[in-house]
């Protein structure tokens, strides 16, 4: 098992969660997918991202980056969240 650099030290006993046969793991609370719900399953392949050039503020990026890898990503999200929420705003105002 690859390990990871983590911020947080971990409680889990992964020794132990790595030692579990596979009849020893619990999958009660996990729904199983039966038939009917691969018969209307939809593959969605996201489209390509842009590749863009952006100026942001020093202090911005920089708190960007310390929340964490994938920080591109979460300027995506966010700028994504922004414009559904302006959709809704003008969605509403018709």
């Amino acid at each position: 098992m690859k390990t990871q650099n983590l911020k947080k030290q971990s409680k889990t006993d992964w020794t132990r969660i790595d030692a579990l046969k596979d009849q020893e793991i619990d999958y009660s609370d996990i729904l199983e997918l039966g038939d009917p719900f691969f018969k209307s399953a939809v593959i969605r392949i996201p489209e390509p991202k842009a590749l863009v050039t952006i100026r942001l503020d020093r202090d911005l990026l920089e708190w960007l980056k310390k929340q964490g890898p994938r920080y591109q990503t979460r300027i995506n999200a966010l700028l994504r969240s922004y414009m559904e929420a302006k959709r809704r705003q003008v969605g509403s105002m018709k």
